[in-house]
């Protein structure tokens, strides 16, 4: 990412990023549109329930990993290999502590959460039952993650690409086998994916145990270095306590949206399912920008990092423009891939037609986000989102909707703390110049 033209580095990188996601969606996808088919719109509400509440408890552990891309790849752009050696073997090691709590956490405390997000009594059995079986395979899903930040820090999105595709195909399998032939009901979904977790997280690490590079995964030296610990919990934190309370904020508008009943639930669900697909130019040019910022920034190639920013935040809130307008177009045959209930059509349409124009807001901040934690900032973009789309979206949200009890006023939230959100990152990076700050520190030490 240090060398060659930037326009191809940053696309080239984003592309399997993309590819990945996109085969990432289409197994987190499968359980809804398995589910609403051939179980109905109750156990598709009780697969929607959870989404929220998914990345409460996950978001905070990716943001951990995020800290540790940008450490392995400010150390990998720096050529001291020796310390993106440590760096590597300390982020599988805290992945492994984090997943088995996460397993224990989401398998014990899935009835009290769950009924704080007031899911209503018809859909709380079947949501408990998905959540628990889930929540098994989250060491799968913590390791995958984990490999995938070592990848794509050492600049390889390519790899995780293979892995997701083998693991999508595997878990749409097993989802039309246990749902629909063997008759596992909703408790199979969520088996299907729990299993293609693990696999895709087999074969991330055995491919990191024999590559011949910097990046190799040595079994026996996995463990915590307390000082690289430190700096990627100090660089990872501001990102998994952004993400857990955004989280949080997510799991209050659930809560709201679950009032309406289970065919909004349904419909939203549903929504957020396509809404997936939809944010995938945004992630891929997030995750592209933070690692060509940390490589670069380490490299000490200031001017190169300018020119990726504009271009990375150029392409990617186009691209999400683009498919913003495309998803208003064909909303009600997406989201008809789910269900055939009108009533649950209608939710899913009303909410598409109210925020996709606005997917340009969404993409800037998330780009934007980006660049910022690639240079270590991990604070900055951390007290935007918890302000604009947290406190003000709760707030709006609990005081608006009480007196206007349209579920039209939930949708709204999110183009409006989008657009605040995209004020203060442009605000910041108009008149912070932080990329000259690291100019004039190496400049201070040349002096020296």
């Amino acid at each position: 990412m240090t060398e060659g033209r930037i326009y191809s580095k940053i696309a080239l990188f984003a592309l399997p990023i993309f590819i990945g996601q996109l085969f990432q969606q289409m197994y987190n996808i499968a359980d809804s549109l398995i589910v609403g088919k051939v179980l109905g719109t109750q156990s598709l509400a009780a697969v929607s329930s959870s989404g929220s509440l998914i990345f409460l408890i996950v978001g905070f552990i990716y943001g951990v990993f995020v800290g540790a891309g940008v450490v392995i790849g400010r150390y990998y752009g720096a050529q001291k290999y020796d310390m993106v050696h440590r760096a590597i073997h300390t982020t599988l090691a805290f992945g492994i502590a984090a997943g088995v709590f996460l397993t224990v956490f989401g398998i014990t405390c899935t009835p009290l959460i769950l009924r704080l997000m007031n899911t209503p009594a018809d859909v709380l059995p079947e949501s408990i039952a998905y959540f628990r079986v889930y929540f098994a395979g989250s060491l799968g899903m913590v390791l995958y993650n984990a490999s995938n930040g070592i990848f794509q820090a050492r600049g390889d999105s390519r790899h995780p690409l293979y892995y997701l595709m083998i693991a999508s195909a595997t878990n749409v399998a097993l989802d039309l086998l246990f749902v629909k032939v063997l008759g596992f009901g909703i408790v199979g979904a969520a088996a299907a994916t729990a299993i293609a977790q693990f696999l895709s997280a087999f074969i991330s690490l055995m491919k990191l145990t024999h590559v011949d590079d910097v990046h190799r995964v040595t079994i026996r030296d996995i463990g915590f270095d307390r000082p690289l610990l430190g700096e990627i919990l100090k660089t990872g934190l501001p990102t998994g306590v952004q993400n857990s309370v955004i989280g949080l904020a997510n799991v209050i508008v659930q809560s709201n949206i679950n009032a309406f009943g289970s065919d909004a639930m349904a419909g939203c669900g549903a929504y957020f399912k396509v809404e997936g697909f939809a944010f995938l130019p945004v992630t891929s040019f997030s995750v592209a920008l933070t690692t060509f910022t940390s490589q670069n920034l380490g490299a000490r190639r200031y001017d190169r990092v300018k020119k990726g920013a504009r271009f990375g935040l150029a392409s990617g809130v186009l691209l999400a423009e683009l498919v913003g307008l495309l998803f208003i177009l064909f909303a009600p045959k997406l989201i008809g891939l789910f269900t055939d209930s009108p009533e649950v059509v209608a939710y899913g349409v009303k909410q598409a037609r109210t925020e996709t124009l606005f997917y340009c807001l969404l993409s800037f901040s998330h780009c934007m986000a980006g660049i910022i934690r690639g240079a270590g900032k991990t604070t900055v973009p951390m007290l935007v989102m918890l302000i604009c789309w947290c406190l003000i979206r709760v707030t709006y949200i609990s005081v608006i909707v009480k007196l206007v009890p349209d579920i039209t006023v939930i949708f709204w939230a999110y183009p409006i703390t989008w657009t605040l959100s995209s004020i203060c990152f442009a605000v910041y990076y108009l008149k912070a110049d932080w990329i000259h700050n690291f100019e004039r520190q190496e400049q201070r030490r040349a002096n020296a």
